[in-house]
């Protein structure tokens, strides 16, 4: 049994979501496994449960538990022998005149309709663009574990907002969303880049980004973040998801 201040894991109960549309892979059915209840779960037990595979969207923690498909992967990035490739390095060096502010988790109407920009822009299909505020502040502005709002600006103009989940071994790279309209700056590599870079400076191994399914074009940009290691049969391997 593993303990962490003094709450046992095993005091959480788990369950299986009834069968619903998987939102990568349309044509499979995807459930879940939540662990509850939420206001045990603090960030130390947070973190053990993302080394087993878990995330969170608000305060519900869950794992893919789908019957006959293990297409999802939970990945993360080995920060202390990643090493950034040109393309990589010449983002970094474009996206210099941003100032990233890291604040608690809090609500601003700039912020939101920046992710209905987003939304719209990059997620039509999703589902995700018809989310009022009340939808937005579940999914990103509530949480029961140790949680920062990173805002990137330009000469003052709100540019990127990244929720991010600081745990005992890593980061955990929540959303992020960003202005649509300029597609040149890259703002999605230079975000994860930039986590990559806070990981290090807080002297923390890995940046843990979701999950990775090989089918979806979506997942792809996350083999460009190297050495990347999947969660397969218990066990963190590194160079799984480029077979």
């Amino acid at each position: 049994m593993t303990y962490l201040r003094d709450i046992p894991l095993s005091s959480l109960q788990f369950y299986l979501t009834a069968p619903y549309q998987c939102s990568y892979l349309p044509e499979q059915e995807a459930r879940s496994q939540v662990a509850t209840p939420s206001f045990l779960i603090s960030t130390p037990i947070y973190s053990e449960l993302v080394r087993n595979g878990f995330r969170r969207s608000g305060t519900f923690t869950y794992r893919p538990r789908c019957d006959g498909c293990q297409a999802c992967v939970p990945a993360r990035v080995d920060v202390y022998n990643f090493a950034a490739k040109r393309t990589q390095r010449r983002v970094w060096k474009k996206n210099q005149q941003l100032t990233a502010t890291l604040l608690p988790l809090e609500d601003k109407e700039e912020y939101f309709d920046l992710y209905k920009r987003y939304q719209n822009a990059r997620h039509l299909d999703g589902g995700m663009s018809n989310e009022n505020h009340e939808q937005y502040e579940k999914f990103l502005l509530q949480s029961h574990v140790d949680s920062v709002l990173v805002e990137f600006r330009e000469e003052g103009i709100l540019r990127m907002v990244s929720i991010v989940d600081v745990l005992d071994d890593g980061l955990s790279s929540v959303y992020t969303f960003f202005e649509p309209d300029f597609k040149q700056a890259s703002y999605g590599t230079y975000n994860v880049l930039w986590q990559i870079e806070l990981c290090r400076q807080l002297k923390l191994p890995y940046l843990y980004l979701g999950y990775w399914i090989k089918e979806s074009q979506k997942m792809s940009y996350k083999n460009n973040f190297q050495p990347l290691q999947g969660l397969v049969e218990g066990n963190w391997q590194t160079q799984t998801l480029n077979e």
